[in-house]
């Protein structure tokens, strides 16, 4: 298979654009490497579309295997025909190629087999031919009791059995059974009995149908969790007349005493084999395309969570609320160091209270945090209102997410990097340093466990982790990570790197101090000339002689920089200083075998902010004076974070502890086909309360008609 070509029609593109990225990829290059780097080689793909040509390509070679696997097989057997092999090397999906081996793959004892061991396979085929009744009137020939054929009958049913694995089996059938199921099929769930209470958050799926095409991924994914929870019964169903018709188009071919046994064995062939494989095959199937919507919204949710505006390198005070064990409360310096700890119990009387603030007040004074943040878990708004009644020294007050914070706080991570703290300590640290950078504390976490998924532990893991590992390197080499602070596990997402060449980097920083210039990466054990091409331009030395290596110029290029300058009689700093230097250089001049215009104008763009920050700039975010859910009221307008987005609407935190759903249909006045064209996670919204649930702890939110949205 020509998989460039092939890929390039999926994706729309030219297949020398294709060609290139295939060869890029088999050298080793990464996707944020080629997207960034190799846009000349390419044609500018970007990152999606990379990562689709490495895909399909993979998908495609899977493939090839199968059809080799299976061509192997038919030739050991001495089963392979012209024809046969014709129409495999013709199947361009596993579906049809399955297909069409279904008949001749080895199969386990069936009453097929069994019948033909009885030599009655030809009387099959004079029944499959329908002259009239030639095979009916023939099957007493076939009688023979060694063989375990004791009369007519026994010949005939051995015979239909025959006929109903042929047509279970048949390609055209089965193509066109698939394609009845798919668009005219239907998913039917119903409770078991006696499972209504302790199955209740499943109500919604007591007695629901739905058509299989239009099922969207979350409702398909909670039916079929239903039914592994003892549940829901769960069945896909279509019309039978049409099934029929399909089966009889095929094989039956007119009337008569062998069409007679004929549709007997299609009747058979229907209940038996037909309708339970391929209600397999479309429930594989279904599950396969909700896992990768699921999917999407996940990496889309973990993209936004990710990119989150930092607060940047500034003391911070963070605090873990708790009503009986207290506040957990730390303070760090700018790179996240740990500088000291307390605990107070602000919500143990007037004396805890009093304590709480002469202790926080000295926490202040001797530290300084620019901002104080605030778990939002148990206590949190609670916390942010005795924080209000106090004097902050001008530091202002967030709120963020706690989801993950316990799972760091017990990791091996947390225990290299705080082993005198126990778990409150480093969990109140983990708090405080997403403050400061959102990116580089949570690559320490399983994605999974951050709290932005929908049906995480549901779907397909090695599709999950594939693409949310993307996402992470995606992230991390878009805001360029800074070499001398990094954490072994920030530096093992940057292209080119991985987590044992982030380690040696980490010792060889310990052992020799920081680098100077990124050329001193080539001291790192094993880390030889590829890796440092891959790795270099993502990462940042600030401060050192080189004032390229700052910049996601990529040292290949710093020679092209180098003549830019020369070329004005000024130096690489002076070009990096001055706007009216830049504006001077005409870029085509510079154009080389190896650097093209879209290198050169990436290298003007960066020479402008060099070393910038991608990210949105930090602001302080304060919810309305509501603390839980009976403060709510219909129609209030109150201030929210988006804190996870789904296939059927996007969470909003309110203030309160159960965070609000705004669904799909009130996302805007608009029909809305995917909520993630709508909302964020992280967006700052303003939202109309619909209702409130006390009992479900359910809360209906609107972005439509909410004041100042």
């Amino acid at each position: 298979m020509d998989y460039a070509a092939a890929v390039a029609g999926e994706i729309g593109r030219g297949k020398a654009q294709v060609r290139a990225t295939l060869r890029l990829l088999e050298d080793g290059a990464t996707v944020p490497f080629i997207a960034r780097y190799r846009k000349e080689r390419t044609g500018g793909l970007d990152e999606v579309e990379i990562a689709a040509v490495r895909d399909g390509v993979r998908r495609m070679r899977e493939l090839d295997s199968r059809r080799e696997s299976i061509l192997e097989s038919l030739r050991e057997r001495d089963l392979l025909t012209a024809e046969l092999s014709k129409q495999l090397a013709g199947a361009d999906t596993m579906a049809r190629l399955e297909d069409l081996y279904r008949p001749f793959r080895p199969k386990r004892k069936t009453r097929a087999s069994r019948a033909r061991n009885r030599g009655l396979g030809p009387l099959a085929e004079t029944l499959l031919r329908q002259e009239g009744g030639r095979g009916v009137s023939s099957a007493g020939s076939y009688v023979d009791p060694e063989k375990g054929v004791d009369g007519p009958e026994d010949a005939l049913q051995g015979a239909r059995d025959i006929v109903a694995e042929m047509a279970s089996d048949s390609p055209a059938v089965r193509r066109r059974m698939r394609r009845l199921y798919l668009e005219g099929g239907r998913f039917r769930a119903s409770v078991i009995a006696g499972k209504e209470k302790e199955g209740s958050r499943f109500r919604d799926y007591f007695d629901h149908t739905e058509a299989v095409a239009g099922a969207p991924s979350h409702r398909v994914l909670a039916m079929r969790r239903g039914e592994r929870e003892l549940v829901l019964n769960l069945s896909v169903e279509v019309p039978e007349e049409a099934a029929a018709s399909i089966l009889r188009d095929e094989f039956l071919k007119g009337r008569g005493p062998d069409a007679e046994q004929v549709e007997m064995a299609l009747d058979d062939c229907w209940k038996r084999l037909l309708a339970p494989s391929m209600e397999t095959e479309i429930r594989s199937v279904t599950r396969e395309r909700a896992d990768r919507k699921a999917v999407e919204v996940f990496a889309s949710n973990l993209r936004s969570l990710l990119l989150a505006p930092p607060l940047g390198r500034k003391p911070v005070m963070a605090v873990d609320p708790g009503y009986r064990t207290g506040c957990k409360v730390v303070c760090l310096d700018g790179t996240g160091a740990l500088l000291e700890t307390a605990t107070i119990y602000p919500f143990q009387g007037e004396g805890g209270r009093r304590a709480a603030t002469e202790a926080l007040a000295r926490l202040l004074k001797a530290h300084s945090p620019e901002v104080i943040a605030v778990g939002d878990g148990t206590a949190g708004r609670e916390t942010e209102s005795f924080l209000a009644s106090m004097d902050l020294c001008g530091a202002a007050v967030a709120t963020v997410s706690e989801s993950g914070a316990s799972v760091y706080s017990a990791s091996e991570v947390a225990r290299e990097e705080l082993p005198d703290q126990d778990v409150t300590v480093r969990g109140a640290v983990s708090i405080g340093r997403r403050l400061q950078d959102p990116l580089a504390e949570l690559v320490k976490l399983d994605p999974k466990s951050i709290g932005v998924g929908q049906y995480q532990h549901d779907v397909d893991q090695g599709l999950l982790k594939r693409r949310l590992d993307d996402v992470v390197e995606s992230c991390v080499n878009t805001v360029g990570v800074v070499l001398n602070t990094a954490s072994p596990q920030l530096l093992s997402y940057v292209s080119g790197l991985g987590p044992k060449l982030a380690r040696r980097v980490v010792q060889r920083r310990e052992t020799n101090g920081a680098f100077r210039t990124r050329q001193e990466l080539l001291e790192v054990r094993g880390l030889g000339p590829k890796a440092f091409q891959q790795c270099a331009g993502f990462l940042r030395v600030p401060g050192g002689p080189e004032p390229l290596d700052a910049s996601a110029v990529h040292p290949e290029s710093y020679g092209a920089v180098r003549r830019m300058a020369a070329s004005l009689d000024r130096s690489v700093g002076d070009l990096m200083e001055s706007r009216e230097l830049r504006r001077r250089v005409r870029l085509a001049d510079f154009v080389d075998g190896d650097t093209g215009l879209p290198t050169l104008r990436d290298i003007m763009e960066e020479l402008e902010k060099p070393g910038r920050d991608p990210r949105e700039s930090f602001r302080p975010f304060r919810f309305a004076d509501v603390h839980t859910m009976e403060d709510l009221r219909e129609g209030m307008s109150l201030p929210g974070i988006v804190t996870n987005v789904t296939a059927f609407g996007a969470f909003v935190n309110v203030g309160v502890k159960n965070d609000g759903l705004v669904h799909i249909s009130k996302m805007a006045d608009e029909y809305v086909r995917d909520p993630s064209d709508y909302a964020k996670v992280g967006d700052r919204v303003t939202v109309r309360v619909l209702s409130v649930d006390l009992e479900r702890g359910r809360i209906s939110l609107s972005l439509q008609g909410a004041k100042g949205s």
